[in-house]
């Protein structure tokens, strides 16, 4: 057994809320108490390297992607300053001019004429005027063939090379490829209908990032935050057994520093109750620290990227005064139904992206169906991202059984935009409402979808309960938490929605000796300090896992 002692413990378990010290046998919580309390327990060794330190439950990001160790593989051209898996920060990019002088640089620089371009981050909303376009683009190359993934992940911008090589101006005139007023396509290929007509980039573009290295890098960053378990939400190959075995053979290794749980995205190929088969079979297949047998629907797309689902009255007018349409469903509302209860049948836990409110009545439709038809206690279906979700279909989700996993960091990364762009002061005040969803009694997490933005649990906590933007609003200050709603949030309520509360979230008896390890005490600073407290580092099953730079 061994001994941690700790400035403080907060167990987030309401038996015994703090502590002084943890014992840990053979990976797992033996008892909290004080130091004198836990040696009656028996002969431990004293591990006091925590002493000046505070512990929580390992924090557990139930909305991630495993491409946000990857994807630096690729040119980051965002507009906020990020550091990669090594600690290198790259400043954000904050015109359009940037954008192209930062991919000319690269592209100078690359060896093979007939290798493709690869850059994510941007968003255009932030720009003024003009949206980044094929015309842009080319001023970087005209020949080599350059695909900029959006940080949502639902649209890409590409150059006149690969319009022309993919015959994109002679293909169908439709939404997912917008035209000019030439009848040419612009360059933007909006979610996976429009960039899969880029030819193999869009499977380049993530084939890349999903290397050993990249996802080592996953969990690199995961311990430097204090994240203990995370997410792969909606991957769309779990089919091919050497994708297993990769993920099985970094994860058994016992410097890989979290657990990892891989939710199967049904939308891509194959028949239904193939995949249904598939899910369950790999239940059978999980580990301690890699759990299969989820599954993740996609319904809409980005609020920024106008194409997530609004009730009315859906998003303001373009600055010409035009109407900006309504998104796109990624599934046909009709088919949602019919789709979730093929795996609700077969015991199978279900999240559904839904950005937008008309996307959650979609999915709580479907919900309810299924519910009627077939009921199961304890189903756990969740609603992620939670954008725009209402005080009534919040109250209808705690009726109904259902989750909610709020994307809190909206606040601070897009919170402006929606303000003055998107849906307007009144609906922006509205959106992520941590608040309404606990007073209506739904089980909360929330989450930072990264690589959409960056991993950091305690970012993701500090928006919850700010709410503030790089301007200084504070958006909707009635949807504040408080720093515990938060902490409990990224902690035992994540776990919960991932079916792991059993094991993991807390620490108390019984359960994984899963912490993170942290510099001061997030119950005593100033609010405002939440998201700067240093992470030492992390404990998994036991074993101390510390951060880049620490020791």
């Amino acid at each position: 057994m061994i001994l941690f002692p700790a400035r403080a413990v907060h167990t987030m378990d309401r038996g015994r809320p703090r502590a002084d010290a943890v014992l840990v046998d053979e990976g797992r919580v033996v008892a909290v108490g004080t130091v004198d309390e836990l040696r009656a327990h028996g002969e431990a060794t004293l591990d006091d390297r925590f002493a000046d330190k505070v512990l929580l439950p390992g924090f557990v990001e139930a909305h991630s992607h495993s491409f946000e160790g990857g994807q630096w593989a690729h040119t980051y051209c965002g507009w906020f300053d990020r550091a990669d898996p090594e600690g290198r920060v790259w400043s954000g990019c904050h015109s359009i001019d940037e954008v192209v002088a930062r991919l000319s640089e690269v592209e100078t620089a690359m060896s093979d004429p007939g290798a493709p371009l690869f850059a994510w981050g941007l968003d255009p909303i932030y720009f003024p005027g003009d949206r980044l376009e094929a015309r842009h683009l080319d001023a970087v190359s005209e020949h080599r063939r350059i695909f900029v993934m959006h940080a949502s992940g639902h649209l890409a911008t590409v150059n006149s090379a690969v319009i022309d090589d993919a015959g994109l101006a002679d293909g169908p005139a439709d939404e997912a490829v917008p035209r000019g007023a030439d009848g040419r396509p612009t360059g933007e290929l909006l979610e996976p209908a429009g960039m899969a007509r880029a030819g193999d980039l869009f499977p380049s573009y993530y084939r890349a990032m999903k290397s050993e290295g990249g996802l080592r890098a996953f969990g690199r960053l995961a311990r430097n935050a204090g994240i203990t378990t995370l997410t792969d939400l909606g991957s769309t190959n779990l089919a091919n057994p050497k994708v297993r075995e990769r993920w099985r053979a970094i994860t058994d290794d016992p410097s890989f520093p979290a657990r990892v749980s891989i939710f199967h995205n049904p939308a891509f190929g194959g028949g239904l109750d193939e995949q249904v088969a598939m899910v369950v079979g790999l239940r059978e297949e999980s580990t301690e620290k890699l759990r299969f047998g989820h599954v993740k629907f996609i319904l809409d797309g980005s609020i920024q990227g106008f194409t997530a689902r609004l009730r009315p009255p859906r998003y303001l007018p373009a600055p010409d005064g035009s109407d900006r349409g309504n998104g796109l469903w990624l599934v046909p509302p009709d088919e949602v139904a019919d789709r979730l209860a093929a795996f609700h049948g077969a015991g199978l836990l279900v999240h559904a992206h839904c950005n937008g409110d008309e996307a959650v009545d979609v999915y709580l439709d479907a919900i309810e169906r299924v519910l009627t038809d077939a009921p199961r206690p304890d189903h756990r279906h969740t609603v992620q991202h939670c954008q725009l979700t209402t005080a009534d279909q919040y109250r209808r989700m705690a009726a109904l059984g259902a989750c909610a996993n709020v994307f809190a960091n909206h606040t601070w990364y897009w919170g402006d935009q929606h303000h003055d762009v998107t849906v307007g002061p009144d609906r922006s005040q509205r959106m992520n409402a941590a608040a309404t969803a606990l007073a209506a009694g739904v089980p909360l997490s929330m989450h930072c979808d990264a690589g959409v933005t960056p991993l950091g649990s305690l970012h993701v906590a500090w928006c919850a309960v700010n709410r503030r933007t790089p301007s200084g609003r504070v958006l909707g200050a009635d949807e504040r938490i408080s720093v515990h709603e938060a902490l409990t949030a990224i902690t035992v309520g994540a776990a919960y929605q991932l079916k792991m509360d059993h094991e993991i979230g807390s620490i108390r008896p019984g359960l994984r000796a899963d912490f993170a390890v942290l510099d001061d005490d997030p119950y005593e600073v100033d609010p405002m300090a939440l998201r700067d407290i240093g992470v030492w580092g992390t404990v998994l099953g036991g074993v101390p896992q510390p951060a880049d730079g620490r020791s």
